[in-house]
C-alpha cells in the first residue's frame, strides 16, 4: 500500500513538474509537424514533390539523430533547467526561419538544422523525469508527459488549419504565418524554463524538508537497488554496447515511423477527400483526442500490474492493424477510424516502453542510453515520411507507404517479445517490484 505521505509528494511532484513539461512538449511537437499543414500550400509555392516534401519532413530525424546522444551528456553535466532553455530558444529561431525558405535546397537545410536545434529535448526530459519520480509513479509520468502529441495533434490542428485560412498579412503567405506564429511560444518558454525548473529533488525548496529527504532518500535506495542487480549499466560507453538498449531503439523505430507519418501526413490524407484546411485540422485532432485518454489509463494499468512487455506488444500490433485498415479506406469516415486505432496503439506504446531503459540504466549510462533509444529509434521518423512521399510518387497512391509503415509496428512487437525472452524480469520487464 502507498502511505498518505507517499502520495502526498507524489501529487506535488506531478503538479509542479507534469503540467510544465507537458507544455514544453506540446509546442515542441507542434513545430515539428505543422509542416504537414504548412504543404497544403507551400509545397506548390516553393516547389516540393511529395518525394521532396517527404524527404524534407523526415531530414529533421537525421540532424535529430546526431547530436542526440552529445546533447544528452550535456544536460547530464549543465543540469535540465541551463540545456533544456537553450534547446527550447535555439528551435524556436530556427522554426521562424522556416518562414523564408524558397525552394527544395533551402527547405532540406533547415529541416535538418531543426532536428540539430531540438536534439535532447525528449530524452533529457525522460531523464530528468527519473531523477524525480519514484520508480511506480514512472510509466504514468512519462504518460502524462508524451500526451502532449497526440494533445498538440488534437489542439494544434485546428489552430494550424484556422491560421492557414489567413490572408496574406504583410507579403507573408499563410504557410509562413503559420511558421512564425508557432515559433514564438517556444522561444518564450525557453526563458520561463530558466526561472521555473529545478534540476534535482536536493534544490526542491516547493517541498517540504521531510518530503525532500523522504524522496532523496526514496530514489537513491531505488538507484542501489538497480545497481546490485546483474546486468545493470551505468557507463556511457557501456549503454551504447547494450543490446537491450539497441533492442528498444529498434521497438522505438516502428512507433516513431508511425508517429511521425501521422503527423506529416496525415492532413494531406485527409485533405485529399475535399475538406477546407480548417475541417482538416479538426477530423485531424479526433484520433488524437481518443489517444490520450488511452494512453493514460494503459500506462495507469502498467504501472499498476508492474508488467512492461505485453503493454508494448498488444498497442504495436493494433497500431499495425490500424495502418493496413488505413491502406484499404476508402472514405473519408473509414480513414478516420483507422487513424484512430493508429494514434490509440502508437500513443498507449509509448509510456510503458520509455518506463524500461531506467530499471538497468542510470547515471551518465540512462544519459546515454536513453538518448541513444530515442535518436536511433527517431530515425523511423525519417523512414516513414519518405516511404509514403517516395511511394506516392511512384504508386500514385498513399496505400504501399501506409503498408509499410504498419510492417514497422509488426517488427517493433516482435522485438518487444524476443527481448523480453532474452531478458531477466527483474532487469527490464517487470524492475519495479524491488523497494515495496
Amino acid at each position: 500500500m502507498i502511505s498518505d505521505f507517499e502520495n502526498r509528494v507524489s501529487r506535488k511532484l506531478m503538479l509542479r513538474i507534469i503540467p510544465f513539461v507537458i507544455l514544453l512538449y506540446f509546442v515542441s511537437f507542434l513545430d515539428r509537424v505543422n509542416v504537414g499543414f504548412a504543404a497544403l500550400s507551400m509545397n506548390k509555392a516553393i516547389g516540393l514533390s511529395p518525394t521532396a516534401f517527404g524527404l524534407g519532413g523526415g531530414l529533421f530525424f537525421i540532424g535529430y539523430f546526431l547530436f542526440e546522444v552529445p546533447s544528452n551528456l550535456i544536460l547530464h553535466k549543465v543540469g535540465a533547467r541551463r540545456w533544456i532553455a537553450r534547446v527550447m530558444v535555439s528551435w524556436g529561431i530556427v522554426s521562424a526561419a522556416s518562414a523564408f525558405v524558397v525552394g527544395p535546397n533551402s527547405f532540406y537545410a533547415l529541416r535538418f538544422i531543426l532536428g540539430i536545434a531540438e536534439a535532447g529535448f525528449f530524452p533529457g526530459i525522460i531523464l530528468y523525469l527519473s531523477l524525480w519520480f519514484p520508480t511506480r509513479q514512472r510509466a504514468a509520468a512519462a504518460a502524462w508527459f508524451m500526451a502532449a502529441a497526440p494533445i498538440s495533434t488534437a489542439i494544434g490542428s485546428p489552430l494550424s488549419g484556422a491560421i492557414m485560412k489567413l490572408s496574406p498579412i504583410a507579403g507573408f503567405a499563410n504557410w509562413q504565418m503559420l511558421y512564425l506564429l508557432e515559433a514564438a511560444p517556444a522561444i518564450i518558454l525557453g526563458l520561463c524554463v530558466l526561472k521555473y525548473m529545478t534540476d534535482a529533488p536536493s534544490q526542491a525548496h516547493w517541498l517540504q524538508p521531510e518530503e525532500r529527504e523522504w524522496l532523496i532518500a526514496k530514489l537513491k535506495m531505488e538507484a542501489n537497488e538497480k545497481q546490485s542487480l546483474a546486468g545493470h549499466t551505468t557507463g556511457a560507453l557501456s549503454a551504447l554496447r547494450d543490446l537491450r538498449v539497441l533492442a528498444l531503439a529498434l521497438i522505438y523505430f516502428g512507433t516513431s515511423a508511425g508517429l511521425y507519418t501521422l503527423g506529416l501526413w496525415a492532413p494531406l490524407i485527409i485533405h485529399q477527400y475535399g475538406f477546407g484546411s480548417f475541417e482538416t485540422g479538426l477530423l485531424a485532432g479526433i484520433p488524437s483526442i481518443v489517444a490520450v485518454i488511452a494512453m493514460i489509463l494503459w500506462a495507469k494499468h502498467s504501472d499498476r500490474t508492474e508488467e512492461r512487455t505485453w503493454h508494448v506488444v498488444i498497442p504495436c500490433v493494433l497500431a499495425c492493424l490500424g495502418f493496413i485498415f488505413a491502406a484499404n479506406a476508402s472514405t473519408a469516415l473509414m480513414i478516420i477510424l483507422a487513424l484512430v486505432i493508429v494514434n490509440v496503439g502508437i500513443g498507449a506504446a509509448k509510456a510503458p516502453l520509455w518506463a524500461m531503459p531506467s530499471t538497468f540504466l542510470s547515471g551518465a549510462g540512462a544519459a546515454v542510453g536513453i538518448a541513444m533509444i530515442n535518436s536511433v529509434g527517431n530515425l523511423g521518423g525519417f523512414v516513414g515520411p519518405f516511404a509514403i512521399g517516395w511511394l506516392k510518387n511512384v504508386t500514385g497512391s498513399y496505400s504501399p507507404g501506409l503498408y509499410v509503415v504498419g510492417a514497422t509496428l509488426a517488427v517493433s512487437a516482435v522485438v518487444t517479445l524476443m527481448l523480453s525472452r532474452q531478458t531477466k524480469p527483474t532487469q527490464i520487464i517487470v524492475g519495479e517490484r524491488q523497494g515495496h
